[in-house]
């Protein structure tokens, strides 16, 4: 069976920060990911640009180059496909993580690997530390209505240009729901966005807080507060507006952009130990060693539920916390804004 020191399950930017790391120190870890690389930067609204500056996306001491003062979705991609090959890193895409397991108390991780393309077939592999750096896009909050699986509703943003003239639903109101609502806008699509809360939220980004808001004011995007979805049909969605009214509203393509959670079936079947309220796994601060021996958490999936906690600004530094010393530790706490722990503590 083919054994590797080090597997990362996750090829995000933090993934990779946590390769990098690990190959700074001698080691040659093998990364794994259920889609392609940075595959929730790929989801992302075409031509996104980021809510922050470049340098607090950068990994491996690499620089970003962009040519505005924030980087787009298009130059993050580029950017990190450069960091795989300037680095060396091994990666293999479109394979998922099944499952993990310590073979004995002082043995190896045995780990089930499957294809998300081609051959289902799955492969077998040991390995002396397992890093999951998984993150959360690839499960999205369900609204938990009828019609939620037919062919015409999404989860993910994707080229608004597909919906030229046609009636689009968005549900959702945070910032992937307003920016796929200003894009299909913008491409010629009749948009209705459709949102439980009575107003946008303070976290919506600045630049796109007062372009929305004058859509709908100018009636160019319709807009439906607290209001909630009840079903889905082939032609229409049905809602039930703020004043308790049934409607139904045109759909010939419906975009459910209501956020992710983290794979937490995948952290139990490994043996992770989770708080059954916020959903955050038992492990070393410090190390981020988990109750599994042999086992690490990265990125967003530290803190459970609450994925808003940690982002790749805050979390490329977790590969330092995994897989150096202690004055490595200490340095990574130092850019996080922690309080460090003297060396040797």
């Amino acid at each position: 069976m083919p054994h590797e020191s080090v597997l990362i399950a996750g090829a995000g930017p933090i993934g990779l920060a946590c390769a990098i790391s690990a190959r700074r120190r001698g080691l040659d870890p093998l990364v794994i990911d259920a889609g392609p690389i940075v595959s929730s930067i790929v989801q992302y609204p075409v031509g996104m640009t980021f809510f922050t500056t470049p340098e607090r996306l950068e990994i491996g001491n690499h620089p970003i180059v962009c040519s505005a003062a924030k980087p787009t979705r298009e130059e993050a991609m580029m950017y990190y496909r450069g960091i795989v090959r300037a680095e060396g890193i091994r990666v293999f895409t479109f394979t998922r993580l099944a499952s993990a397991a310590r073979e004995s108390a002082e043995g190896t991780i045995r780990c089930t690997l499957v294809p998300t393309t081609g051959d289902p077939a799955t492969r077998e592999l040991t390995t002396d530390r397992l890093v999951l750096a998984t993150g959360y896009f690839d499960r999205t909050n369900r609204l938990g209505v009828p019609g939620e699986e037919l062919p015409h509703v999404t989860h993910y943003a994707d080229e608004a240009h597909r919906s030229f003239g046609r009636d689009v639903v968005v549900i959702g109101g945070k910032n992937s729901a307003v920016e796929m609502a200003l894009a299909l806008w913008r491409a010629g699509a009749r948009v209705t966005l459709v949102y439980r809360g009575t107003g946008f939220k303070p976290s919506v980004k600045y630049w796109l807080r007062p372009d929305i808001e004058n859509r709908i004011r100018n009636g160019e995007i319709a807009s439906r507060f607290a209001a909630t979805v009840t079903s889905i049909s082939s032609t229409h969605v049905a809602i039930r507006t703020a004043d308790g009214g049934d409607e139904r509203l045109a759909a010939d393509r419906v975009y459910a952009l209501i956020g992710f959670l983290p794979d937490f079936d995948l952290f139990q079947r490994i043996g992770i130990e989770l708080d059954p309220v916020t959903g955050r796994p038992r492990l070393d601060p410090e190390s981020l060693e988990t109750n599994v021996p042999g086992v690490h958490m990265a990125g967003s999936i530290v803190a459970g539920r609450d994925i808003s906690e940690v982002f790749i600004e805050n979390g490329r530094w977790d590969g330092e916390k995994i897989f150096g010393d202690a004055e490595a530790r200490r340095r990574a706490s130092v850019r996080l804004g922690e309080t460090p722990r003297p060396v040797g503590e």
